[in-house]
C-alpha cells in the first residue's frame, strides 16, 4: 500500500511518515523546502517529491497534515487528482471547513475520511492516544483505519465534524487560551520560575508542566486553531465574562457568592474522585523514579533517553533533584532526570543481547562422577549476562581422583561480570577448578 503524507517533512506529519513506515507500508512524503525534504526522508527510508499532486495521484492512501489556514487550499489542489478507490485524509485540528471542501472536490470514488489525532509529534507509540473520525459517509477504508487503529491499541471517537469542532473548542481553543494567559502573566509580573518551584507543590509543578507543553507547541498552529474554529470565540467571551465575575466576588470579598460558583463548577465535573486519583497518579510519576534510584546507587543502570533514545549504561555514581552522574568507561555522564527513562532488568538484559559482543570462554571442573551436567549448564545459564553454556567435554583419567569426572563447560556471555560468577558459583559448590 502506497501512502503520502503531504506535508511530511516535519511536525506531526513527518511523525505519521515514520511512524507508517515503521509498520512496513510504502511511504512518500511532499514537503516545500528540496533540501529538507531529500535529509528527512533519507534520514525515515521513505521517498520524497515535491510535487503534491504527483504524490497524491499515485497513492492509495493520502494523508493531509500541514498547517490548518492552506489546508482548504491543497485539497482543492490535490483531491481531484487522486485514484480511484483511494482514501483521502487530513489531520487538522479543526474539521468542519476541510470536511466541506474534501466532499466537494475528491476525485469519483474516492472516500474522504476527516481526521483529527489527539496528539503531536513528541508521543511514542499510539497506545492509549485518542483519535477522533469524523466521516460524513462511511466505507471500506473507515473500517480498515478504524480497525488498524484499534490494533494499534489507540482509543477511536466518531463523531461529526461540528460535534468535533465545538468540543475542541474547549478541549484546545479554552484551554490553550488560559494556559498562554497564565504563562504570560507570569512573564509580566516578572516571576522566576525556577525560584517559584522551590516553594511549588507537586501540584504546582505539574501545571507548569503542561502549561510549558502547551506554550512550546507552533505558536502559527496555535493562533490558527484560535481562529479557525468558529465555537471559540463563544468560549472566549465566556471566560472572560467568568473571570470578571469572580474577579467582582473577591474585590467585593463576597465569600458567600465565590464559594457558590467554585462549587457549582466542582459539581459539573464528571467524576471528582477519579480525577483525584488520576491527579495523585501524575503526581506519583514524578517521584517514582527518583525513588527507584536511590535504591540503585552504587549498581548498574540503563538509562533511556526518551527523546533520542540512546541507552546509557554505567554505575550510578550521584543522584540530585535534577540530575544523576553514572560512569561508564572511565568517564561520567550527566544526564537529566526528566529526560530519561529506567530500563527495567529484562529491557536492559535484551538491549545487552542486541547491542553487545558476545564472549566465550571454557572452563573445566571437578565434580563427583554421580553428577548430571545437564543440571551444572542450566544452573550457570541463569546467571545476568550468561547467554547459553553447554558441556563439550568429559574425561575420567589418571589426573582425576577416583570417583570424580572433569566436566568441560563453554559458557557465552555479555557481561564481564558474567565470567567471575560462573567461577564463584562452582565455587561455591565446592567443585575444584582445574
Amino acid at each position: 500500500m502506497k501512502i503520502a503524507v503531504i506535508g511530511g517533512t516535519r511536525g506531526l506529519g513527518k511523525w505519521i511518515a515514520s511512524f507508517l513506515s515503521n509498520k512496513g507500508f510504502n511511504v512518500v512524503i511532499t514537503g516545500r523546502n528540496v533540501t529538507t525534504g531529500e535529509s528527512v526522508s533519507k534520514k525515515l527510508g521513505v521517498d520524497y517529491t515535491r510535487d503534491n499532486i504527483q504524490a497524491a495521484a499515485t497513492a492509495d492512501v493520502v494523508v493531509i497534515a500541514i498547517p490548518i489556514d492552506i489546508t482548504p487550499k491543497i485539497i482543492r489542489e490535490i483531491a481531484p487528482h487522486m485514484k480511484e478507490g483511494s482514501l483521502l485524509l487530513d489531520v487538522t485540528s479543526v474539521k468542519m471547513e476541510p470536511s466541506k471542501v474534501m466532499e466537494e472536490y475528491a476525485a469519483p470514488g474516492v472516500e474522504v475520511l476527516p481526521t483529527h489525532p489527539m496528539f503531536g509529534p513528541r508521543i511514542r507509540s499510539l497506545d492509549g492516544q485518542v483519535v477522533v473520525l469524523t466521516p460524513v459517509k462511511t466505507g471500506q477504508w473507515y473500517d480498515k483505519v478504524f480497525k488498524f487503529l484499534e490494533s494499534e491499541n489507540s482509543k477511536v471517537i466518531v463523531t461529526t465534524p461540528e460535534i468535533h469542532d465545538r468540543m475542541m473548542s474547549i478541549v484546545q481553543g479554552l484551554t490553550h487560551f488560559a494556559y498562554i494567559s497564565i504563562a504570560s502573566t507570569i512573564e509580566k509580573l516578572d516571576i522566576d520560575i525556577k525560584e517559584s518551584r522551590k516553594f511549588a507543590s507537586p501540584i504546582y509543578n505539574l501545571m507548569l508542566d503542561t502549561i510549558a507543553r502547551i506554550t512550546a507547541q507552533n505558536p502559527y498552529l496555535v493562533y490558527s486553531i484560535q481562529t479557525k474554529n468558529s465555537f471559540i470565540k463563544e468560549a472566549h467571551e465566556t471566560f472572560l465574562e467568568t473571570f470578571v465575575e469572580l474577579k467582582d466576588m473577591i474585590s467585593k470579598e463576597d465569600e458567600t457568592g465565590f464559594v457558590q460558583e467554585m462549587s457549582s463548577a466542582a459539581k459539573h465535573l464528571d467524576d471528582v474522585e477519579s480525577a483525584l486519583g488520576r491527579s495523585d497518579k501524575a503526581i506519583s510519576a514524578l517521584t517514582e523514579e527518583v525513588s527507584l534510584l536511590k535504591n540503585l546507587v552504587g549498581q548498574e543502570v540503563g538509562l533511556r533517553h526518551i527523546y533520542s533514545r540512546i541507552v546509557h549504561i554505567g554505575i550510578l555514581k550521584e543522584l540530585k533533584p535534577d540530575y544523576l552522574i553514572i560512569s561508564q568507561n572511565n568517564s561520567t555522564i550527566q544526564l537529566k532526570l526528566s529526560n530519561v527513562e529506567v530500563l527495567n532488568n529484562e529491557d536492559l538484559y535484551k538491549w545487552k543481547l542486541e547491542n553487545y559482543i558476545k564472549k566465550s570462554l571454557d572452563i573445566s571442573s571437578i565434580f563427583p562422577e554421580s553428577c548430571d551436567p545437564k543440571v551444572i549448564t542450566d544452573t550457570i545459564k541463569k546467571l545476568d549476562g550468561v547467554v547459553d553454556a553447554e558441556v563439550i567435554d568429559t574425561y575420567i583419567g589418571n589426573q582425576i581422583p577416583k570417583g570424580n569426572i572433569s566436566v568441560t563447560i563453554r559458557y557465552n556471555f555479555i557481561d564481564e561480570m558474567a565470567g567471575k560468577e560462573v567461577e564463584r558459583l562452582l565455587k561455591g559448590f565446592g567443585i575444584l577448578i582445574r
